[in-house]
């Protein structure tokens, strides 16, 4: 995992040092939270573990890794131990402020899935999981990613109850769900999370989701905080303008298909694994609006707008609905849009690399406890990479010809 960060500057041994401060520093920020030594050793190991090469990160593998003659010293910290998760959040948040913050960054919302059997882990159900692509049964988690030019790290995260667990008194009960969580929807989750990154004073500009966050209750939220976004729609979803020439009004589809070719320009969304995300990209601003309407903390005037990208090789469209400050121009929007992409390739490291998903415990401290620190081992690595990536290369001695100054060497039996 570590030659994994390097991809500039940083020679192995650089990186491991900053590895190794790194991960003090990480286990310094998070021993207040525990009140006990062996429960903050403990902590200390499972992130060894979650950082170490093991390939799953299961607790008999957490346990073997931190060479525990059993599970319970992991299970006590996920579990009965008494600590709180959501402070865990608030350090993970600080610490990926403090090493990736940029400007113009964006907080990007999605989801993913957690498959499950049986019915007793907290929020578990028979739910669409974009993960497996298929209704199934599993967990669903609703995540916020930091992302800015220096890298991206998760900074919050909750668990969704469908209703039929808030439904369920005895259930919530069982799995130790707090007294005070009710039924709250995934765009309601978001924009939680909108408002705690506000509060915190977290420097970002832009918001970007998919479609199950685009209407309604997060754009809401993000005028009123004075924020720009990027969120996906329907293609059904109804746009309408005034004070526009001409004027604009139908579904998003309708809209982009009596789009003139002129409307149309090829833009990257970003450097993708493959290189630069290439698209056709169209942008309708709808109206101009002053942000005193909405209580916006900045005056002025912002832009509703519609965005559309196109797939080159097969026409598919997508589309999404834009406030923005007036004037911004559509290769702006395009970057914020090509920001989410990070977040699906969090999910996939986090996974794959981390234990994210290799979470065994039942209740709901169990999933926030895991989950956070993973997030904080991600945050950790995210900031290792950058801070690596940002060193410069150490100058090496130019091997020259030890007769360079005499001129041009002979070849042997030259003559002179």
């Amino acid at each position: 995992m570590i030659q994994a960060l390097i991809s500039g500057g940083a020679s192995v041994e650089d990186t491991l040092e900053l590895w190794a401060s790194s991960l003090r520093d990480v286990k310094g920020r998070v021993r207040p939270l525990f009140t006990q030594a062996r429960v903050a050793a403990s902590a200390g190991d499972f992130l060894d573990t979650l950082l170490g090469n093991e390939p799953r990160k299961t607790g008999w593998m957490r346990t073997e890794a931190a060479g525990d003659p059993g599970p319970w010293r992991q299970q006590a910290l996920l579990g009965r131990g008494r600590w709180d998760a959501d402070v865990l959040r608030d350090v993970v948040r600080n610490y990926v402020v403090e090493h990736l913050a940029g400007d113009d960054a964006v907080l990007v919302i999605d989801e993913t899935g957690f498959l499950k059997q049986g019915r007793t882990s907290c929020g578990v159900g028979r739910q669409y999981t974009g993960s497996a692509g298929k209704i199934t049964n599993c967990q669903i988690g609703v995540f916020a990613a930091y992302v800015s030019y220096k890298g991206h790290a998760f900074i919050d995260r909750a668990l969704y109850l469908p209703k039929a667990w808030t439904s369920d008194p005895a259930r919530m009960e069982a799995a130790h769900v707090p007294d005070t969580i009710a039924f709250a929807t995934k765009p309601t989750l978001a924009s939680a999370m909108i408002d705690r990154a506000v509060a915190a004073g977290v420097p970002f500009s832009w918001v970007a989701a998919d479609s199950v966050y685009g209407v309604g209750e997060v754009e809401k939220t993000l005028r009123r905080a004075g924020r720009g976004y990027v969120l996906g729609v329907n293609s059904n979803y109804w746009f309408g303008s005034w004070s526009t020439a001409p004027l604009i009004a139908g579904e998003a589809k309708d809209i982009a298909q009596d789009l003139p070719a002129e409307a149309w320009q090829r833009l990257s969304a970003g450097l993708g694994t493959k290189g630069e995300r290439l698209y056709d990209w169209a942008y309708c601003p709808l109206a101009d609006l002053d942000a005193e309407e909405f209580d916006a903390p900045t005056p002025g005037l912002w832009t509703r707008g519609l965005l559309i990208r196109r797939g080159i090789a097969d026409g598919e469209c997508a589309y999404f609905t834009t406030w923005s400050p007036h004037g911004t121009s559509i290769d702006t929007l395009v970057r914020v849009e090509g920001t989410r992409w990070r977040i699906e390739e969090g999910f996939e490291t986090a996974k794959n690399e981390l234990g994210l998903d290799h979470n065994e415990t039942r209740s709901w401290h169990g999933w926030h406890r895991h989950v956070s620190l993973v997030m904080l081992a991600y945050a950790m690595m995210a900031a290792v990479r950058y801070r690596a990536n940002a060193i410069t290369p150490k100058k090496t001695k130019r091997r020259t010809d030890k007769n360079s100054s005499d001129g041009p060497s002979r070849k042997s039996g030259a003559s002179p």
